[in-house]
């Protein structure tokens, strides 16, 4: 007996090892990452002092002053780490600095891939800021919802301990991260030749990831051999899965399903596209739609593979704006690993143009005016002043009016004003209460795109354009020099200066980057260092811009639409009210309108009130003790029937104005359900009669 236990046991034991070992080897990712860098490896906006400095930021340490703490305690202030490659970031804990009264109660977290163009991380609940500490010593950990996947992190104080200042302490926990890249120049693709038998598959599934900052191109096309393609293609920063038919430009196209939204913000976004024999499914990072595949796609039998680019275009020579400017990460098909491939030089993978096996980063900073005080305030120092001016930027904004720039002219000439009012640009000279001079340019200005913006003033010619005229251009002759005194404001103005900025125009809230002086690029880099010019209340080198209409909130296909805080339902016409959508104006049946005092006549009944089913125009028959809701249909005529030789049968389709799911729901809502069909017939042999005329009713 003895020996069957200990044989009993010992198996368990292996099992339970077993167990346990698989878990450890696919889950865990928790490793410290912070604690054994060098202090080279941290940055901070400031510093109190050398004992203060980032690198004494280690969670548990007592090194110099025992953590950071920057030279002023305000929210311009940041603690930022190099963790030396591209990681995978599973959870963050804070700490005050030791034995001081100086800890975070709130912050925000970011992270990058190279140190510039910062994304803030957001719980799945939107929240932005994490909750700190409530003393110097204890560490606060959270686990983050979804992972982050960067080489830089970044964290921004918003509030701290108001009896002491700034004082950090932090480690982040995770695990390494590996991964291919390949680049794309617009004029580049790479293609992957199918085999025979990889072609013999119920399902096809292609996952990868992609950056960029144009906003259109095509990343996938996969076809056939006869010109059929499905193709993954940005349009506006969102992407589409389109259906095309044909080698040109002129090409048929059937659009199938869209997702996503500002998707041209240079951060990594997740794709899965998932081919099944009666429909396709397209993920783009956490959202899902699913559609039936047309029936020309039912025997889809995928030939090539095509990334980056229209691979016909190439070959005539022709860089397209359907190219894909941007990175691809681990490129997979059934979980093949193309971009390694492509490394080894394998047969079924071609590199067309200049591909490059890493990701060129644009160096573009972006900076978001997040607040109706937000300002920025730049130097005119440029020796051309006296002969005229000339500002570029690029903006993108939800908001229809903001003030985009003001400056003085010169020797007190008036003030220039250039403004979005009604998602239009408008400029707009003053001196005095005097007008000198109003233009207009441009429409759909708020529409949340990328807008390049020039004002350019040049012996006596003044000319607006833009997105380099293709959005409209205007222009005029004025009588005086249209040139920069000394600052130029951006966004906005600062607290007590040019009050009448505030007496009738917004501020604006959304992005601007690539802003340039007389040909001269403003380093934003620069003015987050306080080297160059002024702001308040801007968020530099990041884009903060959210897209709330996307996935819309609102129900019952109420239309979305958007300002740089909130969102709004326009519900006209959807059968239902409220913030979103979802409350029906209609009753759920005849009786309840009965029950308002209705009399017999045609009414909306919807009959799952806010669910999914749409409402539908029944006729109402209310009696003295019965109410019936009748629904119509197409064939309430009479229909005449001839005899035909060799036939013998014949079928009459009846197609009812309801959806089968609205007449299910009023079926099983019903307490009696009854269908009327009469048939009349003379000599009919189908009751077995002599009769002249006969008539059937069920």
């Amino acid at each position: 007996m003895g020996t069957k236990r200990i044989a009993g046991i010992i198996p368990r034991i292996a099992c339970l090892l077993l167990f346990w070992s698989g878990i450890i080897g696919e889950e865990l990712c928790d490793s410290p990452l912070v604690s054994n860098l060098p202090p080279s490896s941290f940055r901070s906006s400031s510093q109190l002092s050398s004992s203060h400095a980032p690198g004494f930021a280690k969670l548990n340490r007592r090194d110099g002053a025992g953590g950071w703490s920057p030279l002023t305690s305000d929210r311009y202030q940041w603690l930022q780490v190099d963790l030396g490659e591209q990681t995978k970031i599973t959870a963050v804990a804070t700490q005050g600095r030791y034995g001081s009264s100086d800890w975070l109660t709130t912050y925000l977290l970011m992270f990058s891939d190279t140190g510039h163009n910062w994304k803030q991380y957001r719980q799945e609940d939107s929240i932005g800021s994490f909750s700190g500490n409530s003393n110097a010593d204890s560490v606060v950990q959270y686990k983050l919802q979804q992972p982050a996947m960067a080489r830089f992190l970044r964290l921004i104080p918003l509030d701290w301990n108001p009896s002491g200042r700034i004082g950090l302490r932090l480690e982040a926990y995770g695990c390494p991260y590996s991964s291919d890249v390949v680049s794309f120049d617009g004029s580049s693709c790479l293609l992957y030749r199918l085999t025979a038998g990889s072609r013999q598959t119920s399902t096809n599934v292609v996952t990868l990831k992609f950056k960029t900052v144009r906003n259109s191109g095509t990343i996938l096309q996969a076809k056939r051999t006869d010109g059929l393609s499905l193709n993954l293609e940005l349009e506006r920063g969102k992407l589409l899965l389109l259906l095309r038919r044909g080698r040109t430009l002129s090409t048929e196209t059937r659009h199938l399903v869209s997702l996503g939204s500002l998707l041209d913000d240079q951060h990594w976004h997740h794709v899965t596209l998932e081919l099944h024999s009666l429909h396709v499914s397209l993920t783009v990072d956490k959202l899902t739609k699913r559609v039936q595949i047309p029936t020309e796609l039912h025997h889809l039998d995928i030939d090539e593979l095509s990334f980056g680019a229209v691979e016909s275009l190439l070959q005539k020579s022709i860089i397209s704006s359907r190219n894909f400017h941007g990175c691809l990460e681990n490129l997979q098909f059934n979980g093949l690993n193309l971009l390694e491939l492509a490394k080894v030089n394998d047969h079924r993978v071609t590199a067309v143009g200049n591909v490059t096996f890493s990701c060129v980063e644009p160096d573009s900073v972006a900076v978001t005016f997040s607040v109706p005080h937000s300002f920025l305030q730049l130097p005119w120092a440029t020796a051309s002043s006296s002969e005229g001016a000339s500002v570029e930027f690029q903006f993108r904004t939800w908001n229809k009016a903001g003030l985009l720039l003001t400056f003085d002219l010169p020797q007190q000439g008036g003030v220039v004003w250039f403004y979005l009012s009604e998602a239009r640009l408008k400029l707009h000279i003053q001196k005095g209460e005097k007008v000198l001079l109003e233009l207009s340019a441009g429409s759909a200005l708020s529409d949340g795109q990328w807008h390049s913006v020039e004002l350019s003033s040049r012996r006596g010619h003044l000319k607006i354009s833009v997105d380099k005229e293709e959005g409209g251009s205007t222009q005029a002759s004025p009588s005086f020099p249209v040139t920069v005194e000394s600052q130029l404001f951006f966004g906005g103005c600062p607290t007590g200066d040019r009050q009448e900025s505030r007496d009738h125009l917004d501020t604006f809230q959304g992005c601007m980057r690539s802003i340039t002086l007389d040909t001269n690029i403003v380093d934003l880099i620069l003015v987050q260092q306080k080297q160059l010019g002024n702001y308040s209340n801007l968020q530099i080198d990041m884009c903060g811009i959210i897209d709330r209409c996307s996935p819309s909130r609102c129900e019952h296909r109420g239309c979305c639409s958007q300002s740089w805080t909130n969102f709004h339902c326009n519900c006209s016409g959807s059968g239902y009210s409220g913030a979103t959508c979802h409350s029906s104006v209609h009753e759920p049946s005849c009786e309840a309108y009965k029950h308002n005092g209705n009399t017999s006549g045609y009414f909306y009944i919807d009959v799952d009130g806010s669910g999914p089913i749409k409402p539908q125009l029944v006729y109402c028959n209310m009696t003295d003790t019965d109410t019936w809701m009748i629904l119509q249909h197409n064939n309430t005529e009479l229909t005449r029937i001839r005899p035909s030789p060799g036939v013998d049968q014949l079928s009459v389709h009846f197609g009812y104005l309801s959806e089968e799911e609205q007449l299910l729901t009023a079926i099983s809502q019903s307490e009696h359900c009854e269908q009327e069909l009469s048939y009349h017939c003379r000599k009919s042999r189908l009751l077995n009669t002599s009769g002249e005329n006969v008539k059937l009713e069920t």
